[in-house]
């Protein structure tokens, strides 16, 4: 297929018709890449990887120079906002983010909102030199984590790989104290809302909001800790920036995903595999932009099944109003010519249907 000098992501995003279904995925740049690690060992670490604008740049364009996608994410991790506001923060190899528990209201006072852009002005440097380097069909996404996500992390401290920990350690917080628990998600909120602005005037086309663990919280407790907090983020951005797309993503978040997807202000919302897009559809409405939701799984077996799944999102969903991308982020050890499949697969079985 010839490529579009359009940009099927932003298309879809504002209810156009896209030349094409839009494609991209969650983790695009990343560890499955030969290139990625070279670049990563190059920087240190991966945080320095994050704070610097040329490397940073550099694995954000990798895998498009490989596959046809019709968006970049820009690189950077959610955890950054915990470190801009002075919360010490490190990653250590094969086993995730570390930060410095923040439980009461004595850490969180040492924490400041006040120098947030100042200290991120690297990853905006990103972004400018991606708006300037990205191929013209390719629309950039700027991010950020969700409060109720990046607080779990900030609350836990990062050290343990057991959700359960992590869970029990976020609704103690959240249910002793309310007081100096708010303050952190109000912080949060300030924070994320002054960090995109920034990353949109630097030259992101579109956000995407992480709720990864959105599957933490039951019914009573998701629209005051999840929904609320997007939806005051998506306000304070669109306040400047009336008319930027905004993706959710409330990973795990079930039926709860028509609430989050009607009361947020949403430009579309992200699928993960646990839920099909049929009941998503159903429960979001004709109007709402679909993204997802291949198995990341399914992706890493390949062959046979790889490819009737692939078929089935295609005619499941119409490119109008879908975006294709996987239900979470890919898995590192997925060989680089599924993901060439997929790809194949999905623009033959789009062709077939026109």
């Amino acid at each position: 297929m010839a490529m579009t000098t359009k940009k099927p992501l932003l298309d879809v995003l504002t209810h156009k018709t896209p030349e094409r279904r839009a494609v991209w995925m969650m983790r695009q740049a990343g560890r499955y890449l030969p290139e990625y690690k070279q670049t990563r060992a190059k920087a240190g670490s991966f945080l320095e990887l994050c704070y610097q604008p040329k490397l940073a740049e550099e694995v954000t364009l990798q895998p498009l120079r490989r596959f046809d996608f019709d968006a970049a994410i820009l690189f950077a991790d959610i955890l950054l906002i915990p470190d801009a506001l002075g919360q010490k923060v490190s990653f250590k190899e094969g086993e995730g983010p570390v930060l410095e528990p923040v439980r009461d209201g004595k850490t969180l006072s040492a924490l400041s909102g006040d120098n947030v852009t100042d200290y991120l002005s690297p990853i905006f440097e990103t972004v400018s030199r991606l708006s300037q380097s990205l191929p013209s069909h390719v629309a950039l996404i700027g991010f950020c984590g969700a409060p109720w996500t990046v607080a779990t992390y900030m609350i836990e401290g990062g050290t343990s790989r057991d959700r359960h920990t992590a869970r029990v350690a976020a609704w103690a917080a959240a249910g002793s104290d309310e007081h100096w628990f708010n303050r952190l998600m109000d912080l949060l909120v300030e924070s994320s809302i002054s960090y995109l602005k920034a990353q949109i005037a630097a030259g992101a086309e579109v956000l995407q909001i992480f709720e990864t663990w959105a599957s933490d919280l039951p019914p009573v407790l998701f629209e005051r800790f999840c929904t609320m907090p997007v939806a005051k983020i998506i306000a304070g951005v669109r306040e400047t920036y009336p008319g930027i797309p905004i993706i959710g993503f409330p990973r795990g978040a079930g039926a709860l995903i028509a609430d989050f997807s009607a009361q947020t202000g949403i430009s579309g919302v992200g699928v993960d595999s646990g839920m099909s897009l049929r009941e998503a559809r159903r429960l979001t409405g004709d109007k709402m932009v679909l993204q997802g939701n291949l198995d990341p799984l399914c992706l890493l077996t390949g062959g046979k099944i790889l490819e009737s799944e692939v078929r089935a999102i295609s005619a499941e969903c119409d490119p109008s109003r879908h975006i294709f991308n996987l239900g979470h982020g890919i898995v590192p050890a997925t060989p680089i010519e599924h993901v060439e499949k997929m790809l194949s697969v999905l623009r033959n079985a789009d062709a077939e249907r026109a």
